[in-house]
């Protein structure tokens, strides 16, 4: 990256107070693509009680707002957080609300999953991709 320079202002101008060269070595660029999946599963079993947190919560709704079975509160919930959509027709309004704001939730839900699973494969594509300037100007 070349020279990094300090400067610090005395309130008249300013003065070079240090300089000094700046390197960055990555020596992991070379991960396994076995290692990658390796901290997707842990990412992802990490965020495990959100998910069944997350689908316990719309089970309920489906259950005891909408009158729904617990298969059926199961199969509704587990559709909006895969974001496919509900599957049964609403009757009540409060389930009709309850089961917007739990849509609204699923979705945020499903987002947070998918980027937490995905973070590893993004760090390693962006170390894979990494440029390295050397000390006189010229790419590594």
């Amino acid at each position: 990256m070349g020279d990094f320079w300090l400067a610090a202002s005395n309130g008249v101008g300013s003065a070079v107070v240090a300089t000094r060269s700046i390197k960055m070595r990555h020596n992991h660029m070379t991960e396994s693509p076995w290692k990658v999946a390796l901290r997707m599963l842990r990412h992802g079993a990490a965020l495990v009680p959100l998910g069944v947190g997350a689908l316990g919560l719309g089970m309920a709704i489906y259950h005891w707002v909408e009158g729904l079975g617990w298969p059926d509160a199961f199969l509704n919930a587990a559709m909006l957080l895969g974001g496919m959509g509900p599957v049964n027709q609403l009757q009540t309004t409060a389930g009709k609300w309850l089961a917007g704001l739990y849509a609204l939730f699923a979705g945020v839900v499903f987002l947070v999953l998918a980027g937490v699973m995905l973070a590893p494969v993004v760090h390693h594509v962006l170390h894979r991709f990494h440029l390295e300037i050397e000390d006189d100007g010229s790419r590594k």
